[in-house]
């Protein structure tokens, strides 16, 4: 979250990154933020007055008793337990005071860079490059959802079953592709420098609202309400929250985690053209990429992650894009973004398949994740996270992408984690 300093600082410059991310009410909820502070610190300034005239006036009252001064002595004794009272009163309005502006900076979103462009949604986003193999398909190309059951490769109608819309079952040598994409990019994250993290796929509240899930997204979340617990929709979350209050040695950083789990969106309000096959799903698999780091090296680590993520798409033979997301099409969190997506042929449109942010000091303020310099000064870290790569839509990819009258090719640099050159 944004701290109150950066808020009181620079009050301008928020808002207008507060309008580029199209943040409604900003201007109101802002004065608010201030005015919950100034009521925390003059209260705040009240109580250490108050509490100092406590300490000196205990230390006159044995004075006072030792003088014969007992009329003295009783009035200053009246007037420390009157203190002590209002003490208590000004305690209570200062915690309630702090616990509201804490709220409110929950709800204000990240402040996107200078570099970020206007806009009010995908349409406004900004291809930054193209790339990847051209894809010439038979003129009888189906979309993945016929070649899944062509090849009895994905039953959605199953998934239906068992549990409902949006959970499909893999099976043969589409649960071989989905395994064999995992650790190939697990294995590329490795050789890339990532340490593989198995983490839990559900967290608490506090891990959600660590990394900003909650309480913007909670609605999305699944939430199981008899533990208060919430299914992860990234790894994302459990992963960064493994920083959370904790002050890391500048040695140490950068910190390069990677992670594959499954997640879980409710995805409310989907609908569609958009939902048909894998396009949109309601529990998929992922592998992905958390970063710490400096303030000062953010900036080339997040190139790092673009240009690993870049490297997957081309191994993997896919026609790709990459878009710098304008303000209004960011997420809460990031304070810049990098979208990839892919070209399906058959669907004749691109699929998202990762973002790459960085998120500055938002996500690091919320978690208290902090380091300690060379000086030993304590700085707030950066963090950023990618995903190195969703499957759903890389494996549509793949299967459209990649049809010939055959069957279905797999790239030559999965082949080794299938066990197979051909789905025919």
């Amino acid at each position: 979250m944004l701290t109150i300093k950066q808020i009181t600082e620079n009050t301008e410059a928020v808002l207008r990154g507060l309008e580029k991310k199209h943040f409604k009410n900003a201007k109101e909820t802002i004065e608010q933020a201030i005015l919950f502070n100034d009521k925390r610190r003059n209260t705040q300034s009240i109580l250490d007055s108050n509490l100092a005239e406590v300490n000196a006036l205990s230390k006159t009252i044995g004075q006072l008793m030792k003088e014969g001064k007992k009329e003295e002595a009783a009035a200053a004794r009246e007037r420390v337990a009157e203190l002590k009272e209002q003490n208590k009163s000004l305690d209570t309005q200062m915690s309630d005071a702090a616990t509201e502006l804490q709220n409110i900076l929950y709800t204000i979103p990240n402040i996107p860079y200078e570099s970020v462009p206007e806009g009010v949604c995908a349409e406004d986003n900004v291809i930054e490059k193209t790339g990847g193999m051209e894809t010439a398909l038979p003129t009888d190309a189906l979309p993945h959802w016929e070649l899944a059951k062509k090849y009895d490769l994905i039953d959605f109608d199953l998934g239906v079953k068992i549990t409902g819309a949006g959970f499909p079952v893999y099976k043969g040598k589409g649960a071989q592709l989905q395994r064999a994409l995992i650790n190939f990019f697990l294995d590329e994250a490795r050789h890339s420098g990532y340490t593989e993290i198995m983490p839990p796929t559900v967290v608490n509240a506090a891990s959600g609202y660590g990394t900003g899930q909650l309480p913007d997204k909670e609605g999305q979340m699944y939430h199981c309400q008899l533990d208060d617990l919430y299914l992860i929709p990234t790894a994302e979350v459990p992963v960064t929250n493994i920083y959370r209050d904790v002050i890391l040695d500048e040695k140490e950083l950068p910190i390069k985690n990677c992670a594959y789990t499954q997640c879980f969106r409710r995805e409310a309000g989907s609908y569609g053209k958009d939902v048909r096959g894998l396009n949109r799903l309601h529990e998929f698999s992922k592998v992905e990429l958390v970063r710490i780091d400096k303030p000062e090296n953010s900036e080339q680590s997040h190139q790092e992650m673009l240009a690993h993520v870049e490297g997957l798409l081309q191994k993997l033979e896919l026609p790709y894009r990459i878009l710098r997301l304008c303000g209004g099409d960011m997420s809460f969190t990031a304070a810049l973004c990098f979208d990839f997506e892919v070209y399906s042929e058959a669907q004749k449109r691109w699929l998202e398949v990762s973002s790459v942010s960085n998120f500055d000091t938002y996500q690091a303020n919320r978690l208290k994740c902090r380091y300690r310099s060379a000086e030993k000064k304590t700085e707030l870290c950066h963090t950023l996270n990618g995903s190195a790569l969703a499957l759903p839509r890389i494996v549509a990819a793949l299967l459209e992408n990649h049809q010939t009258p055959e069957g279905i090719r797999i790239p030559k640099a999965l082949v080794p984690y299938c066990g197979f050159e051909w789905i025919n």
